[in-house]
């Protein structure tokens, strides 16, 4: 019997190894699943407290001051002085019309105006002829009414024949009217003038023609457009020498090199931390592996489907909630040697707005969830 109790006790040890190894599998199955569960917790937790700073987007394109070059006078295009994808400066000539129409409109005003300086010094002239004839005529009425003081003092004695004082009495009452006429048209004349000592220059007409010449040097002016500002002019083949082209048409593209910026289309749940002034990082598709550093330099106070023609109409029982975008506008930094930027370019920007979640705003969130 002592020698079967080794073999009798291999099996129970055998056992309780077993016994033993299943039960620290059944720990550490325990331990991997609550310590997973832990362990993602833990992570999530830390994503969630380290992201919401960054608010991306590729909803972004470039984007720059540009107009059609146009000019605010009519006329027939003498010559185009820029080429298709030209850098202009600004102040340089892009194109003229024809000058002879508005250096004729000039000249014209010109003589005008000339012509106006003799006209208010000839009623200057004219007024003072005016002063000079009623003094005349106020002699004269004065001789009448001593003759007829005369006469109607002989007349009653038989001195003078009673048509003589008649002739004196109707001579006398129109020489009174005749000053009274004189004296109007003075006034008249005076109105005219404004002051009887007035400068040519500054009386209403000579304004009002000098208003008119004024304005036909500026047409004669707008009659070479210029660059508004540094840029590339595009387009150019639409117009040509000889074309006639009316007041406010565009004749060409022109957009503008030392002013580009970023408009970013950014969901508006993305936008609860962005304000102007935060730091952004630009990445452009035109020229993979570089950066541009910027910075927020506005909002837009609507979303963009607010601009559209037909906006959105949420009236309807069968609305459907969709994200907006919100124009946020970003200004580049742009260096010495930085490669050209073109309108339109497709871009992606990362907003750094230096937000931070705690855990008292994960409580919060979770309460109002």
């Amino acid at each position: 019997m002592s020698q079967l109790s080794p073999a009798i006790a291999a099996p129970r040890v055998s056992d309780d190894i077993r016994a033993a190894n299943r039960l620290s599998r059944r720990v550490l199955r325990f331990v991997l699943m609550v310590g997973g569960v832990i362990a993602v917790a833990a992570l999530a937790l830390g994503a969630w407290l380290h992201g919401g700073r960054y608010s991306t987007t590729n909803d972004a394109y470039t984007d720059a001051d540009k107009l059609p070059v146009s000019t605010d006078v009519s006329g027939i295009v003498k010559s185009v002085d820029v080429t298709e994808n030209q850098p202009v400066r600004k102040g340089q000539l892009l194109f003229r019309l024809d000058p002879e129409p508005f250096q004729y409109a000039v000249d014209n005003a010109r003589a005008r105006l000339g012509d106006m300086v003799l006209t208010v010094n000839a009623m200057k002239a004219d007024y003072q002829r005016m002063l000079r004839d009623i003094a005349a005529e106020e002699q004269q009425l004065r001789l009448d009414q001593a003759n007829l003081e005369r006469y109607a003092a002989l007349v009653s004695r038989g001195g003078v024949t009673r048509l003589d004082y008649d002739n004196a009495r109707f001579k006398e009452a129109a020489a009174e009217q005749t000053l009274a006429s004189l004296k109007l048209q003075a006034q008249v004349q005076l109105a005219k003038l404004g002051s009887a000592d007035i400068a040519p220059e500054d009386s209403f007409d000579y304004r009002q023609i000098l208003a008119q010449l004024r304005e036909a040097e500026r047409q004669l002016r707008h009659a070479e457009v210029r660059a508004p500002f540094d840029g590339i002019v595009t387009d150019v083949a639409k117009l040509q020498p000889g074309q006639f082209l009316a007041a406010g048409t565009g004749a060409f593209g022109f957009v503008a090199t030392d002013h580009v910026w970023v408009t970013a289309f950014a969901k508006e749940t993305d936008l609860t931390w962005v304000k102007p002034g935060d730091p952004v990082t630009v990445w452009i598709d035109t020229y993979p592996g570089r950066t541009w550093d910027g910075r927020v330099a506005s909002l837009s106070p609507a979303s963009g489907s607010q601009f559209s023609l037909l906006p959105a109409e949420n009236s309807s029982g069968n609305w459907v909630k969709v994200v907006q975008r919100i124009p946020v506008r970003i200004e580049i930094v742009r260096h010495q040697g930085d490669p050209p930027l073109a309108a339109g370019m497709s871009v992606e920007v990362s907003i750094d707005t230096g937000h931070r979640r705690t855990l008292a705003s994960l409580r919060s969130e979770l309460l109002g969830w």
